[in-house]
């Protein structure tokens, strides 16, 4: 092995590195080598920086759980996250945008039927979101599963309502034979994302915005279908433009319809308070017509 020198170094690691069987690995860890001594040779940090930049390391990873991903959070607000869904869902065809999954999602939600109330005892105003679920060429998709979450109307999640047994603002819906879903929840608000944890830190270093716009998460699956993972963004919040990690894509802003007390709900029921109605279709990609593409 060569003795390195500064201006060596780098080529002998991605030498060193390239002794790797499995052609994809091989290939990124080689742009890993390149990219990570790139960014070191052109900040020049410091010893101390170098350590205090592992220790914010360390802490980010020391806050993940099995509710909160702070390492997500990370890859959110540099806009990682959005640029690796935009590789992976380069769509052309109609079909419903794809956006980020974010830091919050927990599996397995509990089954709701259509029209019931995922929200119930929620803060927050009664909101009702229906539509179909359809494939490109028109065909309605049934017995899709609509996985929801979001925010109630105080703008927090379950991982951040530690006072909460059990599921909270989550559902698991299912498509109708004609592809039609009606969901009942709590209108989302605009919140700050978590700015207790380290990238709570970064952000308060910064003149940037840690606010997400009101959203409702949504994961479709379908039999024979692309998955999607997307959000419904209400129009006219103010943080449509400074989306603190870039997730807002003009197909998914839709208007939250204000209704008066004493209206008739979708589904019928009438309502003794105001609500809001929101109407929106999603379109999925068949599997077979990403191949062909």
């Amino acid at each position: 092995m060569p003795y390195v020198t500064e201006k060596t170094l780098t080529d002998v690691v991605r030498e060193r590195w390239s002794d790797i069987p499995d052609p994809r690995l091989k290939q990124v860890m080689g742009a890993l080598v390149k990219h990570a001594h790139a960014f070191v040779r052109e900040i020049e940090p410091t010893q101390a920086e170098w350590a205090k930049a592992i220790d914010f390391l360390t802490r980010t990873g020391q806050m993940c759980n099995d509710k909160r991903q702070e390492f997500i959070l990370m890859s959110d607000v540099l806009g990682v996250s959005m640029l690796v869904d935009a590789i992976n869902h380069r769509q052309s065809n109609g079909a419903t945008p794809s956006t980020v999954e974010g830091p919050f999602h927990v599996p397995d939600a509990p089954p709701v039927a259509n029209g019931g109330n995922m929200a119930a005892n929620a803060p927050g105003i009664a909101c009702f979101v229906s539509g179909k679920v359809s494939g490109v060429s028109g065909e309605p998709v049934a017995g899709a599963t609509l996985d929801l979450w979001q925010t109630d109307g105080d703008g927090l999640y379950e991982a951040q309502r530690p006072e909460i047994e059990g599921p909270w603002m989550r559902g698991l819906y299912r498509s109708q034979p004609d592809g039609s879903y009606l969901i009942r929840t709590v209108a989302p608000v605009a919140y700050t994302i978590p700015m207790d944890g380290t990238i709570g830190e970064l952000m308060n270093r910064t003149n940037l915005s840690h606010m997400r716009p009101a959203h409702i998460h949504f994961a479709l699956n379908a039999p024979g279908y692309h998955g999607l993972v997307t959000h419904l963004f209400q129009s006219g919040d103010k943080w449509i433009e400074h989306d603190a990690v870039y997730g807002v894509k003009a197909p998914l802003i839709v208007d939250f319809k204000k209704m008066p007390a004493g209206s008739k709900a979708p589904g019928g029921e009438l309502m003794n308070e105001p609500f809001c109605v929101v109407h929106y279709d999603f379109v999925l990609e068949r599997k077979a017509q990403a191949a062909a593409a």
